[in-house]
C-alpha cells in the first residue's frame, strides 16, 4: 500500500525534512529559540482588541525566565485577541510610539532600563493620559532613583530568601486576575520582600503566608500581587514570576492574563484602595501571671522592652504575635522579639526590633511551654517571677519554673 508523501515542514523559514535527523533536530531547536527570543510583533488577529508592549531591558540582574515570559505573553495574546510587541529598546519610549499601546508590561526589567529623562517623561505622560502598566517580578527591582516609578509599581524590592514553596492566599477573589484561583495554593518561586508594605496605597489581590516558608522579613501582612489607579492611569503588579516554570503554570498564567487585561483597560476591575489586612496574630500568655506579653504603649520603636499587661480583646496589635516558619515571634507585621544586643547572658532584655532573620530573633516554642532563644538557649522569663502589670520580660537560665511557661492562644 502506498503511503502519501509528507510535505516538508517549514519553521521560521527553515526547511527541515530534507535534512539528516541530527541536523533536523538542531534546526528545529535553533528555530524555536529564535522564535522565542525575537522582539517581534505577534497579532491575535487583524482586528485584535488592543495592543501591549512587553519591555524587558535590564541594566542590573538578568532573569533567565525573560524569554519564557515573552513567549507566554505572546501566546496569551494569540489566545485572547490582543497584539503583543516585545522590545528591549528604551528609545521606543516616545509619546508617538507609546500612544498605540493600551498597556506596557515591564517584564523583570532591572536597574535603569528607561535610561533618559526624555523617555521617563514620555512614559509618565503616557500613564497620565490613561495608559496602563503591568509589572512582573523584578519590575520592582528597577528605577530606584525615579520616585514616580516607585509609586506606580507600588513598592520597591528589598530582598528575597532562597527559592522555595510557599502558600499564596487570594485576598480579592473578584478581580479578573484572581477569579477562578484557589482561595489558597502552594507554589514555588522567589518570594520578594519589599522596602515598605504597599497596602496603604494599593488594592491587595494576593498575599504570601510567611509562616509557610523561611527567610521572609515583612511579617503577617505580606502582599505579593496588587493593583491601583495611579496618576490618571492603571497599574497592576505581581512579585511572582522568577522561574521559567512560572510561565507554563496555569494559575500564574490566569493571574497574568487578568493583570494585563485590566491594566490595558480591556476588562473592568475594582482597584480602589482600602483592602483589609489579614487577621492578626495570637496572644502570648504567661502561665503564672495569666497576663499577656505586650509592647508597652503600643510603641513601634526599636529597642522597646516587652512586658506583662492584662490581656485585652484579641486583635489589639501590641499584644498580637505571629510565630513564623523561620522561628520568629512577630508583632505589627514587621517587628520581631529580639535578645537585646544579641545578648546570651541572664538578664538580657527581650525587646522588639526590625525583623532581620538573625539568630537572636529566633525562638523555639517547646512542648513544656518554655520559649528558648535559638542563639542563647536561655528561656523567656517574667523578671523576678513577677506577675504584676509592667513586669519586664528577660532571658534567664531555664529552670522549669512557671514564670518561664507561655502559651500562644
Amino acid at each position: 500500500m502506498a503511503h502519501p508523501r509528507r510535505r516538508p515542514a517549514l519553521l521560521r523559514g527553515v526547511l527541515v525534512t530534507m535534512l539528516s535527523r541530527p541536523l533536523r533536530v538542531t534546526a528545529l531547536f535553533a528555530a524555536l529559540i529564535l522564535w522565542l527570543a525575537t522582539p517581534a510583533t505577534v497579532s491575535a488577529s487583524p482586528d485584535a482588541a488592543f495592543r501591549v508592549l512587553v519591555f524587558s531591558k535590564t541594566t542590573g540582574f538578568r532573569h533567565d525566565s525573560i524569554p519564557a515570559g515573552i513567549a507566554a505573553i505572546r501566546l496569551l495574546g494569540q489566545q485572547n485577541n490582543f497584539t503583543v510587541d516585545a522590545t528591549e529598546d528604551d528609545t521606543k519610549f516616545t509619546d508617538a510610539n507609546l500612544a498605540q499601546y493600551a498597556a506596557v508590561v515591564f517584564l523583570s526589567s532591572t536597574g535603569d532600563p528607561v535610561s533618559t529623562q526624555a523617555e521617563k517623561d514620555a512614559f509618565q505622560r503616557y500613564i497620565q493620559h490613561g495608559g496602563g502598566f503591568a509589572g512582573i517580578h523584578a519590575a520592582s527591582d528597577s528605577e530606584y532613583d525615579w520616585a514616580w516609578y516607585g509609586q506606580l509599581v507600588g513598592a520597591y524590592f528589598k530582598q528575597h530568601p532562597a527559592q522555595q514553596n510557599a502558600v499564596v492566599k487570594v485576598e480579592d477573589r473578584n478581580h479578573p486576575s484572581t477569579q477562578g484561583l484557589p482561595a489558597q495554593y502552594t507554589r514555588y518561586d522567589e518570594w520578594y520582600d519589599f522596602r515598605a508594605n504597599p497596602r496603604p496605597s494599593v488594592h491587595v489581590l494576593t498575599t504570601v503566608d510567611e509562616s509557610s516558608y523561611s527567610g521572609a522579613t515583612m511579617g503577617a501582612d505580606h502582599p505579593t500581587t496588587w493593583c491601583h489607579n495611579f496618576d490618571g492611569g492603571r497599574a497592576w503588579y505581581t512579585g511572582m514570576g522568577h522561574t521559567n516554570e512560572s510561565f507554563s503554570e496555569p494559575n500564574f498564567l490566569r493571574l497574568l492574563l487578568g493583570g494585563i487585561q485590566t491594566a490595558a483597560g480591556a476588562v473592568p476591575a475594582d482597584c480602589s484602595v482600602g483592602t483589609t489586612p489579614p487577621p492578626t496574630g495570637k496572644q502570648l500568655v504567661g502561665a503564672q501571671s495569666g497576663r499577656c506579653v505586650e509592647v508597652p504603649n503600643a510603641s513601634t520603636a526599636n529597642g522597646t522592652q516587652v512586658q506583662l499587661r492584662d490581656c485585652v480583646a484579641a486583635g489589639q496589635a501590641n499584644q498580637a504575635w505571629t510565630y513564623t516558619a523561620g522561628k520568629q515571634l512577630m508583632v505589627y507585621g514587621n517587628k520581631c522579639l529580639d535578645a537585646s544586643g544579641r545578648g546570651t547572658s541572664n538578664g538580657t532584655a527581650v525587646i522588639i526590633w526590625d525583623c532581620n532573620g538573625q539568630p537572636n530573633q529566633q525562638w523555639n516554642v517547646n512542648a513544656n511551654k518554655s520559649i528558648t532563644g535559638v542563639q542563647s538557649n536561655l528561656c523567656m522569663d517574667a523578671s523576678g517571677q513577677g506577675t504584676a502589670n509592667g513586669t519586664k520580660i528577660i532571658l534567664w537560665s531555664c529552670s522549669g519554673q512557671v514564670n518561664q511557661q507561655w502559651s500562644l492562644r
